[in-house]
């Protein structure tokens, strides 16, 4: 099958793979997991909500009822929950394949998280920069392995302050804003992964996706918008299934071609919908300084240490 046409069907044999999807209960999490265990992978769905995790599950096991899955908790906006799926999932197993960090949140009102971080911010990358350098020395040890942090086209609008960097005053705080914000955060922190993983000299890559648009969970707090309201009729066509959403990410986790520092999404109209193929970040989101920084007050925010 044409590689410019990439769908499941490309997608290889996974039998050997373990691999953790985080927000795996719904949307382009759900249908990775989906892919990942038709194609033999084991699966641990972490999510926040272990009910839904379990629905999900036995949703997934009415069409594959070989499915291997496992349902874990996991907050991203709680860090002693972040700790507490580390240590538990280093007490099963001895290595990870792919790390998925797929939750997020979108253009959500103001809130915190149990730690006192802007929500978006705090769950979009925060948890997800605590739970990969938690895993990291399975990450290390484990040949080919992939993290795979999952972007948005909102980053193009994202500006990093680091003086205001979780909205501190909420006056300042506007929720596509920290959204976009939070998304560049994504990019920032896979390009400067992957340089890590470059300089140490680790069997590892760090590669991004972002899944268009398409209908999933994420829209919740967007659809009551005016301007979301009188935009649809417009943007409808190009709103996708969460199921080709999904693609751009299952393609930059099982691709054999995919390489360190490279960004997948759909190949349609401003990116807004299509078959996945190799795509460009903007500019921002190749600052080095920028990603030092982020990198700085992720770990100080945090308490991780990525130790290698």
């Amino acid at each position: 099958m044409s590689l410019d046409k990439w769908t499941i069907d490309n997608t290889p044999d996974l039998r050997d793979k373990l691999i953790i999807v985080t927000g795996g209960n719904s949307g382009v999490g759900f249908e990775s997991v989906k892919a990942f265990t038709a194609n033999g992978a084991e699966v641990i769905m972490a999510c926040r909500n272990l009910s839904r995790g379990e629905a999900a599950k036995q949703q997934i096991f009415l069409e594959n009822p070989k499915a291997n899955i496992l349902v874990m908790e996991l907050d991203l906006m709680d860090l002693n929950s972040i700790k507490n799926f580390a240590s538990v999932f280093h007490k099963k197993y001895t290595k990870l394949d792919i790390l998925m960090n797929n939750a997020g949140i979108m253009a959500v009102p103001y809130g915190l998280t149990k730690d006192g971080f802007e929500s978006q911010m705090g769950t979009n990358h925060l948890g997800h920069f605590a739970l990969t350098g938690l895993l990291l020395d399975l990450i290390a040890k484990t040949p080919g392995s992939r993290v795979v942090n999952v972007s948005s086209n909102s980053h193009r609008q994202g500006i990093m302050d680091f003086e205001n960097f979780l909205y501190i005053k909420p006056k300042s705080y506007a929720p596509m804003k920290a959204y976009a914000r939070s998304k560049l955060a994504n990019l920032l922190f896979t390009y400067e992964l992957q340089r890590v993983f470059e300089s140490k000299g680790l069997d590892c890559i760090s590669v991004a996706a972002h899944p268009g648009t398409c209908q999933t969970n994420l829209m919740q707090h967007m659809e009551g918008k005016l301007l979301f309201s009188l935009l649809r009729p417009i943007v409808s066509f190009m709103i996708q299934s969460a199921a080709m959403g999904a693609l751009p990410q299952i393609r930059a986790s099982a691709d054999s071609r995919v390489k360190g520092g490279e960004y997948y999404g759909p190949t349609g109209f401003r990116e807004l919908s299509g078959y996945p193929v190799l795509v460009q970040s903007n500019k921002a989101s190749h600052h080095r300084e920028s990603a030092g920084k982020l990198w700085d007050i992720s770990e100080k925010l945090t308490g991780v240490k990525y130790l290698y």
